[in-house]
């Protein structure tokens, strides 16, 4: 090998050593600027700047309440009127003992019930028979142990009521909310929705009409 390429060789050696040296050197620096976790401090002032939770939403106000008209009994009540009920939170609920779909609403108003009964909610199931054999007294009686429906039910046999509540639509189930002061503030036809229930039931009770 002669002399010039012998000194181009460790020339070109020596700049292969100088870039792995500044490639080594760059790549310690990078690493040692990675933050590896707050202080206290910025944590702290982390916190401080989170922002704070939404706000409830009111529930509207939809309309206010019809009377309970053609009731002709209650169960398991102490109720007789709905104006007894005056300034509290209540679901009122029509349904009927062989509809399918009501008796799949029922675990959710129960759990809704056993929550909040002692915060003041109570619940209303009115009682409108689609058929005949739906009218029967002690049929709704073992309907009502059956389906665990565990708070008042007033008897609407003429389905008085279940009209005048639902001028257009009838449907069962149909579920309304009403505030302390009489308004509707809440109204589901059939299943599911239970989580609007749920949210309108705990804003009334927490904040008032």
């Amino acid at each position: 090998m002669t002399s010039s390429r012998i000194f181009a060789v460790a020339v070109l050696g020596l700049l292969a050593l100088f870039v792995a040296i500044a490639a080594f050197t760059s790549l310690s620096s990078t690493d040692s600027g990675v933050s590896t976790g707050a202080t206290a401090s910025e944590e702290a002032t982390a916190d401080d700047d989170a922002p704070e939770p939404a706000a409830a939403v009111a529930p509207p106000v939809l309309r206010p309440r019809p009377e309970l008209t053609g009731i002709d009994g209650w169960l398991q009540s102490p109720y007789e009127s709905l104006d007894d009920l005056d300034g509290e939170v209540y679901i009122v609920e029509f349904w009927t003992f062989g509809c399918f779909n009501c008796r799949n609403v029922k675990p959710h108003l129960r759990a809704l019930y056993d929550e909040h009964q002692a915060d003041g909610l109570e619940i209303i199931g009115v009682h409108s028979p689609e058929f005949d054999f739906e009218k029967d007294v002690d049929a709704i009686q073992q309907a009502a142990i059956d389906q665990r429906v565990n708070w008042p039910i007033a008897l609407d046999t003429n389905k008085t009521s279940f009209r005048s509540w639902q001028e257009d639509r009838r449907f069962w189930p149909r579920t309304y909310v009403i505030d302390q002061n009489g308004d509707i503030r809440y109204d589901h036809i059939g299943e599911g929705g239970y989580d609007e229930l749920g949210e309108t039931v705990e804003y009334l009770l927490e904040n008032g009409a």
